[in-house]
C-alpha cells in the first residue's frame, strides 16, 4: 500500500528542451500534416518562433522529466503494477520547439480503492517556459493494481 504521507510531495523542478524532431514524430504519429507541426520554414512564415507543439505533447513533456525509477522507490512500488490511468490538460499559451519547459510536478492525492486493491496516485504539473510563462497544467492519475 501506497503510504499517504506522499501527499503534497513536490518533486525537484526538470528543465526540458522542445526538440524540433520530437514535435514532428509526434505530428507524425498523431496524423497531424499542418505544416505548422511539420514544417519550421513554414511555421517560422506563419508568424511564429518554431515548429507548434501537438495538444498533447505536454505529457511527453511531464515523462521525460519524470524519473520513473525515483518515483516508484518514493512510492514503495514497483513497475509491474503501474498503469497510466489518465491525462487532464489546461492549455495557457503555445509551446514551439526551441523552448525550454520547466516541469513542476506535485502528488495532490492518494485515493484508495477496492479495499487498497486499486489505488491512484494524482499529480498536478505546471508547465512554464523560457520565459517564465505558465503554458500548461496537467492532472496525471497513476493507477496501482495490487491484486
Amino acid at each position: 500500500m501506497i503510504d499517504k504521507k506522499h501527499i503534497g510531495y513536490e518533486f525537484l523542478p526538470v528543465t526540458v528542451p522542445v526538440e524540433e524532431g520530437r514535435l514532428k514524430f509526434l505530428a507524425k504519429t498523431l496524423g497531424e500534416t499542418g505544416d505548422i507541426y511539420t514544417n519550421p520554414d513554414a511555421a517560422i512564415a506563419a508568424g511564429l518562433p518554431g515548429l507548434l507543439a501537438p495538444p498533447t505533447f505536454a505529457f511527453m513533456l511531464e515523462i521525460d522529466a519524470l524519473d520513473l525509477v525515483a518515483f516508484m522507490s518514493l512510492l514503495g512500488e514497483s513497475l509491474e503494477k503501474l498503469l497510466h490511468g489518465e491525462e487532464n490538460f489546461k492549455y495557457f499559451a503555445p509551446i514551439y520547439s526551441g523552448d525550454k519547459i520547466t516541469v513542476c510536478k506535485k502528488i495532490t492525492d492518494i485515493i484508495d480503492k477496492k479495499e487498497g486493491t486499486l489505488q491512484f496516485v494524482i499529480s498536478e504539473n505546471t508547465f512554464t517556459n523560457q520565459a517564465g510563462e505558465i503554458v500548461a497544467e496537467t492532472r496525471t492519475n497513476y493507477v496501482f493494481n495490487h491484486k
